[in-house]
């Protein structure tokens, strides 16, 4: 049985989190799925606006980010589309989010669910919050770059 596996394509991308935050770092987590959830995966039916990423006994683990659970593939079991996913990083990328987290108040965030092999990868983001003003900044920056496009055009 020869299956073609999908190869680095995004399931799905944390819209909010490059408006909400400023991304410092990025990591590249594996995460430890149920069979069902692969499937819903394949289907492309996940979330992660809500989720967040958090440490706990040196492990991490993702909180809040959605899987909906297709009918056909749950059958015998009761699937909990929120429930918490363990994320698989090596301990020195532990050990320096730990240090990052907890000293100097960053905060870990989902940015991307991505296909690499045949394996589920998820990108997460050390990142500070970002306060109003920056925010406004940041949306005043991209209507110029996208005005100046416009001009780029016109011509």
């Amino acid at each position: 049985m020869n299956q073609k596996h999908n190869t680095d394509q995004t399931i799905a991308v944390n819209r909010k989190a490059h408006h909400e935050y400023h991304i410092e770092e990025r990591f590249e987590a594996g995460i430890a799925l149920q069979g069902w959830e692969v499937k819903s995966l394949r289907a492309g039916r996940t979330q992660l606006d809500q989720g967040y990423v958090i440490l706990k006994n040196n492990e991490v683990w993702l909180i809040g980010a959605s899987i909906t659970p297709l009918q056909t593939a749950s059958t015998h079991i009761n699937p909990d589309p929120q429930r918490t996913r363990k994320l698989l990083l090596h301990q020195r990328e532990i050990a320096k989010l730990i240090g990052n987290v907890e000293r100097k108040g960053y905060t870990l965030i989902p940015l991307s669910l991505y296909w690499k092999g045949k394996n589920v990868k998820l990108q997460i983001g050390l990142a500070k919050g970002k306060k109003a003003h920056d925010k406004r900044a940041s949306e005043k920056d991209r209507d110029w770059e996208r005005e100046k496009q416009r001009l780029m055009k016109a011509r």
